[in-house]
């Protein structure tokens, strides 16, 4: 068996086409996991930058932007900031309203913060200009404001516009433009800008206490649903003398059709594994079989001297499983050479207005690379075992003479 491996002249070819079926085959996994990964890291990330990972809002069902305030002085947000996982909790109050220039006009919300904000979504998100500072004594009129709302309406960093909110009685404020972000999520960049938190109090009339709820960050957006019912259990519990409660909602309750649609997102790649492995699968079952045809005669000579059956064909296998490594081993630098030029340069581009990206986003995990790899070897193998039953079906009297 030690030439074997592509010495015929009908399996060399064969086994260079099996080596590549595999090889093209984990290429195209790592490529579509990699891809899978990035994007709902990509998009989580964005809508957990407006929104986090946990809200605790007053539990009044009041789904509009005009919301129940809550004290921020909770008894139970000491326990809520113990439990492992939680990384940063901070608070906010949102506020809709009309932005007005000379020649434009567009409703938004402010989302009020205070010194305790994470910047750092928005920090990478940034274009222009800079992060407004926020004090506990004195309040700014800074703003941060999106691209997309900057060129509907005009404005530059440093620019000055009037916002007008629509209650009794009416009121206006005056801004300026601190920064200028774009996240290149449409849908929320067309909506909010940052200011401080103490506009909405006094807008609302409400006390220097009083916020819209409280914004949870975690480590690990995998536990987001254990954390959410560990806060709830603390959070959830708490009764005013009102007769209100406090509601915990996750960033994915909040907006299911996004996560719905990240979701969806697996299952292509399942899909797109599956098929690909079924392909490498059967490439390799028909090299295997050419390699038997092609070695018939030597079988026989085997079984003549006292092979069994199971020995022939674990020494089939063994070799089919040399060829699975090679093409898994060519698969995986040609893999990783695409993904490593895609996300280090971004060749391949995206429409921004469906996809929310400009690029093909790509997330390599040392994970998912090895489980593909391993995934790929066993069930390949599995699936010659039954192939390779066609030895116990050839007889050494036939074949020794076989030309």
């Amino acid at each position: 068996m030690s030439k074997s491996g592509g010495s015929g002249n009908l399996s060399r070819p064969f086994i260079r086409i099996t080596t590549i079926a595999v090889a093209l085959s984990l290429v195209i996994m790592i490529i579509s996991i990699a891809v899978v990964t990035g994007f709902k890291k990509e998009i989580s990330e964005k809508t957990i930058g407006f929104g986090s990972h946990i809200q605790i809002l007053n539990y009044d069902g009041n789904r509009s932007y005009e919301t129940q305030p809550i004290s921020k002085n909770q008894d139970c947000l000491p326990k809520v900031k113990a439990i492992k996982g939680i990384r940063h909790v901070q608070i906010f109050a949102l506020k809709p309203g009309i932005i007005k220039t000379d020649t434009d006009i567009q409703g938004v919300v402010i989302k009020g913060i205070g010194p305790d904000f994470d910047w750092s979504f928005f920090k990478k998100s940034l274009v222009e200009g800079e992060i407004f500072e926020l004090s506990d004594t004195a309040t700014t009129n800074k703003t941060l404001i999106s691209k997309t709302l900057a060129l509907l309406l005009k404005l530059k960093v440093g620019d000055k516009f009037d916002m007008y909110f629509v209650q009794s009685p009416p009121r206006a404020r005056r801004f300026s433009v601190s920064g200028i972000y774009d996240t290149k999520m449409s849908e929320f960049d067309k909506v909010f800008i940052l200011a401080d938190i103490r506009h909405v109090q006094k807008l609302n009339d409400w006390k220097e206490d009083q916020i819209s709820g409280f914004e949870i960050l975690v480590d690990d957006f995998d536990n987001i649903e254990d954390l959410t019912l560990q806060v709830d259990d603390i959070a959830g519990l708490v009764f005013f003398a009102d007769g209100s409660r406090l509601k915990v909602q996750s960033i994915i309750e909040k907006y299911p059709t996004i996560f719905d649609w990240l979701g969806l997102q697996d299952m292509n790649a399942i899909i797109l594994i599956v098929i690909m492995i079924v392909v490498a699968g059967i490439n390799m079952i028909s090299g295997l079989l050419i390699i038997i045809l092609e070695r018939t005669k030597m079988i026989g000579v085997l079984k003549a001297m006292g092979a069994a059956n199971p020995l022939i064909r674990r020494i089939f296998l063994i070799q089919s499983g040399f060829i699975v490594v090679r093409g898994l081993i060519f698969g995986n630098l040609v893999g990783l050479a695409i993904c490593l030029v895609q996300k280090e340069f971004g060749i391949i581009k995206l429409d921004e207005a469906s996809y929310y990206l400009s690029t093909v986003p790509i997330y390599l995990n040392a994970f998912h690379i090895l489980m593909l790899n391993i995934g790929t070897f066993f069930v390949t193998i599995a699936m010659l075992v039954v192939p390779s039953m066609v030895i116990s079906r050839i007889s050494p009297e036939k074949t020794i003479t076989f030309d």
